[in-house]
This record gives C-alpha cells, structure tokens and sequence, in this order.
C-alpha cells in the first residue's frame, strides 16, 4: 500500500507533538508494509528518511493561470493580510535570462504551457503571521505533488488542519480516499473562544475526508458532537512511544534537591499556571524541590510574573523550548514529571517521561489518561490534589518507585507498530468503500 501523506514538521525540527507523531507513525507503518511519501512546507535535508520519501514542498513547481476549480475554491474561501515576508514565487536570474529570451525571440510566454506559469513557493514551515496564507498555498502545492504521483498512492492522509485543504485539493486531483488525522481541535487550544477560521478549515477537512483519524475518545467526541461528523466515520487510534535506540547514560546531577519537570508549551491549554500553584503548595511542605518548567509560550511572562509573586523563584527554573537529545535528558533528570493540560487531545510525553522510568503525574482531561492505569490523574484545576500527589511521590521512595517500574511496563506495551496497524486497517476501510461506490 502507498500513502501520500501531508504534514507541517517532522524531526529534528519540531515544535511539539505532532511531529513526533508523524515520525513513529511513519515508522510504523513502514513496518506494516505501507510505503509513505511525507510532504511538508519545509523540509531542512537533515530528516531521518530511512522510513519514509520526505517531499520539500517549497522545492515543488506549482501551475498558475489554469489552476483546478478545487483548488482556486479553496484559495477564494481564505483571506489574506498581506505582510512582509519570504513566502513569494521565484526563479533564479539564470532562468528568468532564458525565459526572457525566448519570450523576446518568439513572444510566447515564458513557460511550456501557454498560459500558465510555473511559481514556486518558498514556506517557511513555522507557525507565523502568515500562516493562513501558507496553509492555502500549501494546497496549491498538494494539487501539484498529486498530480505529479498520479498512479503511485493509493490513499490521502493529512495531519491536523493544517494540510486538511491540502488532502482536499490531492483528494480532487487524484480521486483517491482522503483520511485525516485530528491531534488536536480547536476547542483544546483556544477553549470555547475559538478561531472561527480554523475551525472552518476543520470541519471542512473532516466533512470532505473519508475516515477522520481521532487520537483519543475524548477527541472522538469533540469531533461528533462538535464538528457534526457522522460517528461511523471517526476512529479512534491512540498514539504511541518509540524508544530510543540509543538510550544513554544518565547525566549527572550535581544535587540532592528533587527535581519535578513540566514540559510543553507555555499555553493556556498546557496549564502551566495551575502547575505554578500546585508548586508553591508543595514547597511549603518541602524546601528542598526544584521545579523545572521547560517550553516557552505566549504565557511565560504571566508564568514568571506569578512564581516571582509566590516567592518562589528561586526554587523554579525556566529552560526555554527543548528538543531532541536535551528532552531525554532532562527526564532522566526529573524525579517526577506533571501533565497538568486543561484540555489533551492525547499527550506523547508523559509516556516519553514514563520510558525514562519517571513517574508521572496527569491531568483526568487528557486522551493519553485512557490508556494509562499507572499514572496518578487529578483533575487540572485541582492544584490541591496535584500537589499532594507531587509531595507523595517525592517523599515516599517505594511509591515512587512503584509508579516508575509499573508505569515502565506498561508503556512498553504501547507501540507505533501496533498503531500503525489500526492506522492502515482505516485505510483500507476507506479504499475498499471507495470501490464499492463505483
């Protein structure tokens, strides 16, 4: 089976979950005998590719002036604040002296195909102030890369809404079954004050796709009952861990203060305030704990701003976004790890902290609790529970060491192998009602 797959980033460079997602999912599903094509606005040349085909899709030419009607629908649906910035069509001066040239010489237009003309667009991949505009050039692009593969994918899979008008302007061009993959809705980030754009494009991409992919029950539920997608189309498959091959030592530590880390985003969704709160509980019980708050976000400074008013400061530490290598290490650092999400569509790194044998703690709102027996949940906003759940871990060794082992164990048993199996069993579900309908 051969899959054309669309997301935003893929490691090393990422800027949460979602592309670490896409790596063990890929992975996996190249061990299910699934070869996937992975495009992205911008691919760096460095990515793991034993897996999986990485496509730059700033490196792809897209057609102008004939552009499909499904694709010209989408781009009239968005609007633009034009800014300044790096994303415009070019060609080299080497090229743009030939056209010339020949368009002098001949007067027809630069290009092989009347009309149209080739532009290439240069993404920046990030989460910036153009991002609405890329989102909508990205399906551009998808069209092209779909035409270009026509007969060598047999399914669309698109990842968040990101790439959703990206699988459907693919799905248009090639006819083929569009799956997307909701990580997270709009209602887990911005909570009842959503942005009606984005939720527009997810609803959009979930009406239009074949099978909607939710990473937990608990976004299984917010896409019905939310979105109005028919049940029957949305499956839920829970995401998984991929151990490292190369574990490595543990660093050295250099004091006898536990240690308690909080690693995500630095958002509303993440909670980070009611971690703040449940810290300065928590230390006035026990005054040798240092709290590590590592990510960054737009609420770092109410963050600092309110550790400096509890007097706490200098039993908190801010370490910025962290990736790669420096994740793993500050786990093996963490005597405790604490997911404190208002709202989790699922969660990779408390498993991630659990392969660390660190014991964790995690919010009841969050999908990854479904499949967790050995982590304490609490509710997010009960900063009361989460620091008496803190104080016991930290200062019960045989508990501690009860949850890590336990909790070890079982995430064990969670892997992209088997996920990628459900994963392609959705695919083939959408191929085989395809072909029922013709």
């Amino acid at each position: 089976m051969r899959v054309l797959m669309f997301g935003w980033e893929f490691p090393p460079h990422i800027a949460g979950g979602l592309g670490t997602a896409c790596y063990g999912m890929t992975r996996g599903l190249a061990r299910n005998d699934v070869e996937v094509t992975f495009v992205m606005p911008h691919a760096y040349g460095d990515e793991d590719q034993r897996f999986v085909r990485v496509v730059n899709a700033s490196d792809v030419e897209a057609l102008f002036g004939s552009v499909d009607s499904g694709s010209e629908e989408l781009l009239q649906k968005m609007s633009f604040i034009r800014i300044d910035s790096n994303m415009v069509p070019y060609v080299s001066p080497e090229e743009y002296a030939e056209y010339h040239e020949k368009y002098v010489r001949t007067g027809q237009r630069v290009w092989e195909h009347g009309d149209v003309w080739k532009r290439r667009y240069v993404f920046s991949g990030k989460y910036g102030a153009n991002l609405m505009e890329e989102v909508a050039r990205y399906a551009v692009v998808a069209a092209q890369v779909a035409r270009y593969m026509e007969g060598r994918f047999d399914v669309i899979h698109a990842h968040d809404w990101l790439t959703y008008f990206a699988g459907i302007a693919a799905k248009r061009v090639s006819g083929k079954p569009l799956v997307v993959h909701m990580h997270a809705t709009e209602y887990d980030r911005s909570g009842e004050n959503i942005n009606t754009q984005t939720y527009a494009i997810e609803r959009a991409g979930m009406h239009a796709a074949d099978r909607v992919i939710a990473v937990s029950n608990l976004t299984r539920n917010i896409v019905i009952t939310k979105y109005g997608v028919p049940p029957e189309k949305v499956v839920t498959v829970h995401n998984a861990v991929r151990f490292a091959e190369n574990q490595g030592a543990a660093p050295e530590r250099g004091l006898d203060d536990k240690i308690v880390t909080f690693l995500g985003r630095i958002t509303y969704q993440k909670g980070p305030d009611y971690f703040v709160e449940a810290a300065a509980k928590v230390l006035r019980r026990v005054p040798n704990v240092r709290f590590v708050m590592a990510g960054s976000g737009d609420m770092m400074n109410h963050v600092i701003r309110r550790v400096a008013r509890l007097g706490i400061a200098d039993r908190f530490h801010f370490t910025g976004f962290l990736r790669g290598d420096d994740v793993h290490r500050m786990f093996q650092l963490s005597d405790v790890y604490v997911m404190p999400s208002v709202s989790e569509p699922f969660g990779i790194s408390p498993l991630e902290a659990m392969r660390s044998n660190v014991p964790v703690i995690i919010s009841k709102q969050s999908g990854v609790a479904e499949v967790l027996d050995y982590a304490v949940k609490v509710d997010y906003w009960d900063v009361d529970a989460m620091a008496d759940a803190i104080y016991g871990l930290i200062t019960y060794p045989a508990l501690s060491r009860m949850f890590a082992a336990k909790g070890l164990e079982e995430v064990t048993n969670l892997k992209w192998n088997d996920a990628a199996a459900k994963i392609k069993a959705v695919y083939e579900a959408a191929i085989a009602e395809q072909n029922n309908r013709k």
